[in-house]
């Protein structure tokens, strides 16, 4: 039995399983070029900011975000808290609220597509199996001795939907399973953000004349013991 009869023996409830087989693969492969664009690693964006904040404050810390261009929903998250540091930490943390909301929903798009379409699939073999057994005894009602050509047309159809049912579920399901594993390692990195934000911002900038200090004691921790002057040599 070729692709093409087994098709046509397999009744109408067979299309719309191959509609929504083509819908999954669809939203599959759409979902898991979207999560590797957002999915790029943002610890060393994360560290580089939190040196910038420390050094040179929030402001400098945003425009190195948006120099780096990063587009990951950590990324975008920090973006937000960095601008409204200047109002406080609270409503830094408000700012990242709200957009880690806004980052979620499109983290997650199109996951409960799959899931749906992974609880519906059994349901329509179910069904294609159902009108394919009435089929059959339909058969029997007409006719007095049904031949086994007769009969198999009705099963043909129902064992068909069951089948194609089962696989277009399992295929939705792993493939749910799959999109969402990744989805929740990039939302932890978006919530770590949100998380580690507001303490970077409670720390005051450490100022130049600081950091100068700092230079100039480390660098006379390598005078000679005997005194202030001459070479820098032991350590004291």
């Amino acid at each position: 039995m070729t692709i093409l009869q087994l098709i046509q023996a397999a009744g109408p409830v067979f299309y719309v399983l191959v509609a929504l087989s083509v819908y999954v693969l669809f939203v599959t492969f759409a979902r898991a070029q979207t999560l590797s664009r957002l999915g790029q690693d943002p610890t060393a964006l994360i560290e580089r900011a939190r040196a910038t904040t420390a050094e040179s404050g929030p402001s400098a810390a945003l425009a190195e975000l948006d120099y780096a261009g990063h587009g990951s929903p950590a990324a975008n998250v920090m973006r937000a808290g960095l601008s409204r540091a200047e109002r406080g930490p609270q409503a830094a943390e408000a700012a990242m609220n709200s957009a880690l909301l806004a980052e979620d929903s499109r983290i997650y798009a199109g996951l409960n597509a799959l899931g749906t379409a992974a609880q519906i699939a059994p349901l329509l073999g179910l069904l294609g199996t159902v009108i394919g057994m009435v089929r059959s005894f339909l058969v029997f009602s007409n006719a007095a001795n049904p031949t086994p050509a007769e009969l198999g047309q009705g099963i043909s159809e129902a064992l068909i939907n069951t089948a194609g049912g089962l696989v277009v579920a399992i295929i939705a399901y792993l493939a749910r399973n799959a999109l969402r594993a990744q989805a929740d390692r990039i939302a932890t990195a978006a919530e770590r953000v949100r998380e580690e934000v507001p303490s970077w911002l409670s720390r005051p900038a450490m100022p130049a004349a600081a950091r100068s200090q700092t230079l100039t004691d480390t660098d006379t921790a390598y005078l000679p013991l005997g005194g202030t002057s001459g070479a820098k040599g032991a350590v004291r």
